[in-house]
């Protein structure tokens, strides 16, 4: 089958970019992740870009449009692509699958997110609003913010369950922080988060476990990747040494609506993308050596270690309090801060994701936060409460 490699990354500082505007953003990913390429316009075959939030909070559709405006890209395909918090995950699995398909040689997954205004100010009932369209009609009525309610009510039933504390998931954020600040590109880079500062924050619902330091950012910033099939390596006349390889990837939907689910606390689309992922790339769990996961809340920081089967059922938060999700555990996770530190800028989330993986397996990230001999990689993005969940496995090719 077709091999494809990731042979570029560009991303901007997460967190606040003041008065730009979304297409400025686009043009900034795309156009340096050109020039460091060596890559040029007329090269790229087929582009697939993201930003969630931009019709409800920038008033924008049709983004494909936005990134025609960049020269050289008029005329060509490009598709805008939505799904929830996956949606940068999304642009990735479809670039991907139209190189495997021969349709395209070279292509750009690009996700972008403006969250706060030109003064770095958050709206947070009206960020909270638009994201809440990502939530089944049935889950809103009675929750003012529907995700941090949604996550903190899979939080308490995962405490209740599998009879864990706050404190033990309180190590979930603690490991991400302590990589954000080794980060000069992460949003919270410049906060020292103890576990103590963890047990100690706000609760956010009321009756319910969730606090402060375990929930991510709300966040500007744009990432964008460069893909290529081994045709596309000639072209751009970049060699394997060069490139990483997209081994394995999966995408999976769960129903929307929690009531018709029971399987919450082990979403079978989740653990189905990461099976198919891991098949493909003809691997298992074992052999991954770091992984970049959706930590939107503390609670998921710990279920995606038990997802990507690193950590048994029920045993995701022991496994941050062990030790063995730490840089120097037995599988590093979230190296780059994660969504809870690194920032969430929700189109960027999953193309951010592969392009670390990709720079921690070509040694492009800073030294404190180098993964020792990295081999395997594996990527987990999701959107909506466990809804959309894409996958990649990545290696050096």
């Amino acid at each position: 089958m077709t091999r494809v490699y990731v042979v570029g990354y560009h991303q901007s500082k997460f967190g606040k970019l003041g008065d730009v505007s979304l297409e400025r953003m686009f043009h900034d990913a795309i156009v340096p992740l050109l020039e460091t390429s060596g890559a040029k316009p007329d090269a790229v075959d087929t582009t697939s870009v993201a930003a969630l939030c931009a019709p409800l909070l920038s008033d924008q559709t049709l983004i494909s449009g936005l990134v025609a405006m960049i020269p050289g890209f008029a005329g060509k395909p490009i598709e805008n692509v939505e799904n929830a918090c996956a949606s940068g995950g999304q642009a990735i699995v479809n670039t991907i699958a139209r190189l495997k398909a021969g349709m395209a040689d070279v292509g750009v997954a690009c996700g972008i997110e403006k969250m706060r205004d030109a003064e770095g100010k958050a709206d947070g009932k009206k960020t909270g609003a638009a994201l809440g369209t990502a939530s089944h009609p049935a889950q809103r009525p009675g929750r003012e913010y529907v995700f941090p309610h949604l996550f903190a009510e899979i939080m308490k039933r995962y405490m209740d369950e599998h009879g864990v504390t706050e404190a033990e998931l309180a190590h979930v954020p603690v490991v991400h922080y302590a990589n954000a600040n080794k980060n000069p590109l992460a949003q919270m880079q410049k906060v020292k988060v103890t576990h103590a500062d963890v047990t100690a924050s706000k609760y956010l619902i009321p009756g319910l476990p969730l606090k402060l330091y375990e929930c991510s950012q709300i966040s500007d910033g744009y990432a964008a990747a460069l893909l290529c099939n081994d045709e596309g390596l000639k072209k751009l006349g970049i060699g394997r040494d060069k490139a990483v390889e997209i081994a394995g990837f999966a995408q999976r939907t769960d129903p929307l609506n929690l009531a018709v689910r029971d399987d919450i606390l082990k979403p079978s689309g989740a653990y189905a993308a990461v099976d198919a992922a891991y098949a493909m790339a003809g691997i298992s769990a074992k052999d991954v050596s770091f992984a970049e996961v959706h930590d939107c809340f503390g609670i998921m920081g710990a279920m995606s270690a038990e997802i990507i089967r690193k950590a048994e059922y029920g045993r995701g938060a022991k496994y941050y309090a062990e030790g063995r999700a730490s840089l120097d555990g037995e599988c590093p996770i979230n190296t780059s801060g994660g969504l809870i530190a690194k920032g969430h800028p929700i189109g960027a989330t999953g193309v951010a994701m592969v392009g670390w993986a990709y720079q921690q397996l070509m040694g492009k990230v800073p030294a404190e936060l180098q993964v020792k001999n990295p081999h395997n990689a594996v990527t987990f993005n999701i959107g909506g409460p466990i809804c959309a969940s894409v996958v990649t496995v990545l290696r050096r090719a």
